[in-house]
């Protein structure tokens, strides 16, 4: 029984510390479909995000239940308490398998929008859809959808034409740069879509594995209130 208490003590303290992570993974996914929503047409897409900021919340709560418990077993704490983890199961179970599907999902319909974007770019800031591409390019620091030459082929605008490609694809260190190819060195040589991917990849394994780990220690301190639970079996609370 000492043993329990002690472990769901620690257990409470690491609810308190994984609450900030996994309330920052879930802004990072909810920024992430928000600044490039123009590629990521569904609004669904930033599901993973809420749940993972919701179960942050709850982990709150739950960590002083936890420690609450630790120190002097109640039986009304350790029925809330289970109740607490169910819910958080329910959500970080949710938010892992949304977060994995969405990821590949996602991966594969990221080209076919990303050139679509590009082959309407008309060079006027005035298209939401071209001032999505230029933004995109400035944050990521990259051209076109696998290189520069994209835009040579671009059919909506002149870029073939005049042998320069958007503003947007000059490096920042370059405060002078137009976008001409006789200035190479000046200009982004990278991708969009590798960086992009990158960042997906990035922000939905950790808000899965955040959710993963979570999902074990909350089976851990279920198991170890269990054991309390035992020792201080439940006669009078009718609603169990």
């Amino acid at each position: 029984r000492s043993s329990a208490q002690a472990f769901l003590r620690f257990l409470g303290f690491v609810f308190w510390a994984t609450a900030a992570a996994q309330a920052f993974g879930g802004v990072l996914v909810i920024l992430m479909f928000k600044n490039y929503r123009y590629l990521f047409q569904e609004s669904y897409l930033s599901l993973p995000g809420w749940l993972a900021i919701a179960a942050a919340l709850i982990l709150l709560p739950t960590g002083i239940l936890a420690v609450s418990i630790s120190i002097k077993s109640s039986r009304n704490q350790q029925g809330i308490f289970m109740y607490l983890l169910l819910l958080l199961l329910c959500l970080e179970t949710s938010s892992a398998v949304l977060a994995h599907v969405y990821s590949l999902r996602t991966a594969s319909q990221l080209e076919s929008a990303m050139v679509y974007l590009v082959y309407q770019h008309n060079g006027s800031c005035s298209q939401p859809g071209s001032r999505a591409v230029d933004v995109m390019q400035r944050k990521l620091q990259c051209c076109g959808v696998h290189n520069y030459t994209d835009w040579l082929k671009a059919t909506a605008s002149s870029w073939h034409l005049t042998a320069h490609v958007p503003e947007s694809c000059c490096k920042e260190k370059y405060s002078h740069c137009r976008g001409h190819l006789s200035h190479l060195e000046q200009l982004s040589q990278q991708g969009c879509l590798k960086k992009l991917e990158d960042q997906l990849w990035f922000v939905m394994l950790y808000v899965f594995w955040c959710c993963t780990v979570l999902s074990i220690l909350e089976l851990l301190a279920a198991v170890s209130n269990g054991i309390l639970m035992r020792h201080q079996p439940f006669h009078d609370i009718q609603f169990l």
